[in-house]
């Protein structure tokens, strides 16, 4: 039975995460360096130490994020893991895209940070402070939150960013718009409709800047064939041609992140075991409620690598 390795996406970054594995791996501490030599800043500093408001803007957590995952990974490599050997698949949550593309190979270190900064920093520019929004909604049917947006949206931007799985999905678009859905949603029966403290309506059509902005810079950095394939955000289909995976990338701005799907996919296809690498446990969390069939494993300290490479062996 086959393994596959998810990586975590913004909501999963926390003041000290992989400050254990840079401690206990030099491989590990190096990606730290990498990082801060990509960005020309102490990028490090701002993860171990905070202010926590800092490093939640999209423009530090989307690398930040990364960087922990590669650390983990490195942590992995040290302790005897073959990525190519142990694992099938890779995938990640949004942002975490990249850094399952880091794992794979595809982009160096370097270039999966910076790329990672016009990221945040485009979704950021893409839609002035306060127009934009995004909405939690617990306990619906996709049917049923689709025909709130599209209710909601009357001409602007009203649409499901995240599928999560486990009834859970994310609206984003006009502030207005977002705003009627989710009362929309809970008038249809949702459990909760929560209004997020997101700085930017992330996965929907407002921002297409941002995704003019992710092919121009994709276009200009190295990319290699991934080691193993990459099941892409907005396709839900193993990937391993650099060029149709940067194209996804780019959808994937503007696009839905299907990650209910994603696990569905890996069930169907043979995965036993999902591994979460890097920060926190969000998707463990989601997998188990998508498919109790599947087992989770989280890697995220170097006790955890440690039992990661003993199970593989």
């Amino acid at each position: 039975m086959a393994v596959a390795f998810t990586f975590p996406g913004q909501g999963s970054q926390a003041i000290g995460m992989g400050k254990d594995l840079a401690d206990a791996f030099p491989q590990a501490r190096a990606v730290f360096e990498e990082v801060d030599d990509a960005l020309g800043e102490k990028l490090s500093r701002l993860i171990w130490e905070g202010p926590e408001d800092v490093l939640t803007l999209t423009a530090n957590a989307q690398p930040a994020l990364m960087a922990v995952s590669m650390a983990a990974i490195r942590a992995l490599e040290a302790s005897g893991l073959v990525l190519k050997d142990k694992v099938a698949y890779v995938a990640g949550h949004s942002l975490g895209e990249y850094s399952a593309l880091a794992a794979a190979g595809m982009f160096s270190i370097a270039d999966a940070a910076r790329l990672l900064r016009i990221r945040g920093d485009a979704m950021q520019a893409a839609v002035p402070v306060g127009e934009g929004a995004m909405a939690a909604i617990i306990g619906l049917e996709q049917a049923d939150v689709e025909a709130a947006c599209e209710e909601a949206a009357q001409g602007s931007v009203c649409q499901i960013a995240n599928d999560n799985g486990g009834g859970q999905f994310v609206i984003s678009g006009s502030k207005a718009a977002v705003e009627l859905a989710a009362r929309l949603c809970t008038e249809k029966g949702a459990k909760r409709a929560l209004m997020l403290q997101v700085s930017a309506p992330f996965h929907s059509a407002l921002m297409a800047p941002a995704a003019e902005a992710m092919r121009e810079a994709l276009a200009g950095v190295k990319k290699n064939v991934p080691l193993v394939p990459v099941v892409s955000n907005v396709a839900v289909t193993p990937l391993s041609d650099p060029d149709e995976i940067a194209a996804r990338l780019v959808e994937q701005v503007t696009g839905r992140v299907r990650w209910r799907e994603t696990v569905e996919w890996f069930g169907a296809n043979g995965v036993a075991t999902l591994y979460e690498v890097g920060a926190g446990k969000v998707l463990s969390g989601l997998a188990r409620r998508i498919n109790k069939e599947i087992a989770t494993a989280a890697v995220n300290s170097p006790a955890d690598a440690d039992a990661a490479v003993a199970a593989l062996a």
